[in-house]
């Protein structure tokens, strides 16, 4: 029984192997089908397949003319229409412009908390010193010196004293403000 069974196996691994092999055996390997579309390739109808040199030169006198759109763009050119609100819209713009900013200032401001109440000259120098307060603290200031990392002195006046912004590089002038005296006894 063992023996049977096992004939019975194999004839049918057979038949399933023989199907298998007619079924492929039909179909062509890709050598195949290239060359068989290459035997059945129908050329085309073409009356006179000489070069015509007449429409070749005619193709290269051919001179470009665009019509302003980019032919390595997706996005169309604008039509006219859209082209003539774009210019009533750059009018329109041009009459309700807003005023221009103020021009920037041409002179340094002196902060209103600093006042120049005096000046001195050391005995033997040439440089003269100034005296600034900003309400108790007093600052000692020669010229060509800075005043609080903002301001550098340029000279120190009898009336006036010069300064210039360190950030701006601007000028300016503040006078010199004479402190009311105390009372005498």
């Amino acid at each position: 029984m063992k023996q049977k069974h096992q004939v019975m196996v194999l004839l049918a691994l057979v038949v399933v192997a023989l199907l298998v092999w007619s079924f492929e055996w039909r179909k062509h390997t890709p050598a195949m089908q290239t060359a068989i579309s290459i035997q059945n390739y129908k050329f085309l109808a073409v009356d006179n397949p000489q070069i015509r040199w007449a429409e070749l030169e005619r193709a290269q006198k051919t001179e470009y003319k665009s019509n302003g759109r980019n032919p390595f763009s997706v996005i169309a050119p604008p039509t006219p229409q859209q082209k003539a609100d774009e210019q009533k819209k750059i009018k329109e713009a041009k009459t309700i412009l807003p005023p221009p900013p103020p021009p920037p200032p041409t002179t340094a401001n002196w902060p209103q908390n600093l006042k120049y109440f005096g000046y001195g000259m050391i005995p033997m120098g040439t440089e003269r010193r100034a005296f600034i307060t900003d309400g108790e603290d007093v600052y000692v200031v020669n010229e060509g010196e800075t005043l609080l990392g903002r301001y550098r002195i340029l000279k120190v006046g009898n009336a006036n004293l010069e300064f210039q912004e360190i950030s701006t590089g601007l000028h300016g002038t503040t006078p010199l403000e004479e402190q009311p005296g105390s009372p005498s006894l």
